[in-house]
């Protein structure tokens, strides 16, 4: 098979707007098992947008976007749904930034001839495709964006968002993630910005820089950052799919909080999509239970939905769409808060 021939089938992104979940959903809540969990977990998400106090963050993990669910975050961001991304550089910059560039993934299988795809240049994510060559101009467009920019030390916040201005000033990529949080102030975090496309750019662009000025990115100043958010909310909720780095990140903040000598509270409310398992001690960051005897989640509003996220987080987000709560929330435009805290700084 030719390149062309495997590289045929784009996915089509889930759009939220054209079903409404609230039936399935309210029918999940009289069932067990995971359909009564998911029916909790979107019921708490519905409270999250209620209460305009509360700081909604969503946590990314796993190929998300490639799998279908961009349109899902954008809509998500775009409607004042979410407040803050903490994220995965894969979901961000190899997967929403690349899209926004003009490419596309596509439809494959597990079962694939890797060695052939391989020699033809072809990226799989398991059951998706993903052109090596167009991966190495979103590589490359990260680096003409370090480029171009001051000497010095960034977040990963500070990064993304000249990455949606540069789409933004093209008029590029107008369902990508990464613009419409330009666009809306939402800060998106990605504490391991180096796993992904924006590392291999970094790279070039600080191997050309050799020992002259250059761009670098500082975790900890995202970290302080999203620590910041923390302690100008009222309230905070979680939207976590999956675990990992970015589960982590985000539940860390209210120690971190009381590191520095502020009083805030735990997150009020937090839901995880996931798959993976607790028999380990794992859940690849702990058990929301778990993370309550750190200080870092709340009682009475969290709930584990054991269900893989292309399933679950379409039926919560539609449900919530629909629901219609979000409307009355005021934006919060963190970005601008901490652009405005770190001129004080």
């Amino acid at each position: 098979m030719s390149k062309r021939d495997l590289l045929k089938k784009e996915v089509r992104h889930i759009d939220i707007k054209k079903f409404n979940a609230e039936p399935i959903v309210e029918q999940f809540e009289h069932m067990a098992f995971q359909a009564r969990n998911l029916a909790r977990a979107a019921r708490i998400y519905d409270e999250m947008l209620a209460h305009d106090g509360c700081t909604i963050i969503l946590c990314l993990a796993g190929s998300l976007i490639s799998a279908g669910l961009r349109k899902t975050v954008c809509d998500l961001v775009s409607l004042n749904m979410v407040d803050v991304v903490v994220s995965t550089g894969a979901n961000i910059v190899d997967q929403d930034f690349f899209e926004a560039l003009g490419f596309r993934h596509y439809q494959g299988t597990p079962s694939s001839d890797d060695d052939l795809l391989m020699k033809k240049r072809i990226d799989r994510i398991y059951d998706t495709y993903i052109d090596e060559d167009e991966l190495r101009v979103c590589d490359n467009t990260v680096k003409e964006i370090a480029d171009g920019l001051p000497a010095g030390v960034y977040s990963s916040r500070e990064f993304i968002r000249f990455m949606g201005e540069y789409l933004a000033d093209r008029d590029e990529g107008k369902g990508s993630v990464v613009r419409a949080a330009f666009t809306n102030g939402v800060p998106i975090f990605v504490p391991a910005f180096s796993d992904s496309s924006a590392g291999f750019g970094l790279v070039a662009h600080q191997w050309e820089q050799g020992l002259g000025p250059m761009i670098s990115i500082d975790s900890v100043k995202d970290f302080l950052e999203l620590t910041r958010i923390k302690t100008a909310s009222k309230d905070t909720g979680l939207v976590m799919l999956g675990g990992g780095v970015p589960k982590n990140f985000a539940q860390d903040i209210t120690v971190a909080a009381e590191v520095v000598g502020a009083d805030v509270p735990m997150h009020r409310y937090a839901i995880q999509i996931t798959v993976a398992d607790e028999r380990d001690g794992g859940l690849s960051g702990s058990t929301l239970k778990e993370a309550h005897s750190w200080g870092k989640v709340d009682e009475g509003f969290e709930q584990l939905v054991f269900s893989e996220a292309t399933i679950a987080f379409p039926l919560i987000a539609s449900y919530a769409y629909h629901r219609g709560r979000w409307r009355k929330r005021s934006q919060k435009d963190f970005n601008t808060f901490l652009e405005r805290k770190g001129e004080d700084h």
